[in-house]
């Protein structure tokens, strides 16, 4: 097998989360992703009750042969927010969840993403942060010689034109602007999944019943998950279908093709009164070869949904008995 054609090495960075936990599902279940480790981070609940969710996502798809390792409990400056009104008490309220059968890795996220990266050829592994940045910032800051070593940071957060924590800033980079700019600011190339593409990728009715057709636990599982965060999105923001955001970057990982992106300089606000945590996005001129930020602009739904469906018919089904 070519380089071209290996399966692409990734970091998942996450705080599960409805979203986050078919992003999971989406790099075990799809064969052009080789999953090396799942790291957690504080954001849309406490770092103890995302962890549990990961752990608990892990056992339910099966992905017992990948490490997973917590990370950071706190944004790096400010205090933290948690989701709670769109992921619930859990963090991932809906289905039932069962006992873990994952041991968590001893190290620190921030270690296990370092040491990871070291170990591999330059080029070859890619970060996808699906939280807050502040992992991913501190193993910057704790060795920057990751920064040369990775492929690609291909995130979701931010949004050129939209917000959700405020009228213009997302919530994984409002809670930790300060992580967020420190990413951005780095020399790798950037690819920013932001609200105006993850907004496209709607679960709606007949994709929820692909779903449930497939007929197994970890499909259930994402369906059930899927009844809860609707009702989160009408009750909170007005949605007739929710908005699946994290896989979209675990999507374009798979097929760049699926989710269509353009470059342009993006900088992130941390003075604004009523602007912090706005991922600023300079469409005024053509990006030159120097810009290594891009963003993400048009989902190809159906093809999206196709990637997810196809991810849970591979994994199939899991026994969870002991």
């Amino acid at each position: 097998m070519d380089h071209a054609a290996a399966p692409r090495k990734i970091i998942l960075d996450c705080d599960p989360g409805h979203d986050d936990a078919v992003a999971m599902i989406l790099a075990h279940g799809n064969p052009k992703i080789d999953l090396l480790a799942v790291t957690t981070v504080a954001g849309n609940q406490t770092l103890e009750k995302v962890t549990a969710n990961a752990l608990a996502v892990g056992t339910i798809a099966g992905i017992v042969d990948v490490p997973f390792a917590a990370g950071c409990p706190r944004p790096l400056v400010r205090a933290a927010e948690t989701a709670g009104d769109v992921h619930g008490d859990s963090g991932m309220d809906g289905p039932a969840q069962p006992d873990p059968r994952i041991e968590l890795d001893e190290r620190h996220a921030v270690d296990l993403i370092i040491e990871t990266i070291m170990a591999h050829e330059p080029g070859e592994v890619t970060l996808v942060p699906t939280g807050a940045l502040t992992n991913i910032a501190l193993a910057v800051r704790k060795e920057p010689r990751i920064v040369d070593r990775v492929r690609e940071v291909v995130l979701m957060g931010g949004g050129y034109h939209t917000g959700n924590w405020s009228a213009v800033a997302e919530f994984n980079i409002k809670i930790d602007p300060e992580a967020a700019h420190i990413v951005f600011n780095e020399p790798w190339p950037v690819v920013m999944v932001g609200l105006d593409l993850t907004h496209q990728a709607l679960a709606t009715r007949d994709v929820v019943e692909r779903i449930e057709k497939i007929g197994t636990g970890p499909a259930r599982f994402v369906r059930e998950l899927m009844d809860f965060f609707a009702q989160a999105y009408r009750d909170t923001q007005g949605f007739d279908a929710p908005p699946v955001h994290d896989p979209c970057a675990v999507a374009y990982v798979i097929d760049p093709q699926i989710v269509r992106t353009i470059k342009a300089p993006v900088s992130v606000e941390l003075r604004g009164e009523l602007t912090l945590g706005m991922t600023v996005t300079d469409f005024r001129a053509p990006a030159g070869d120097e810009c290594h930020t891009s963003v993400a602009v048009d989902l190809d739904h159906a093809g999206f949904w196709d990637l997810v469906v196809d991810a849970l018919q591979r994994i199939g089904e899991v026994p969870l008995g002991k």
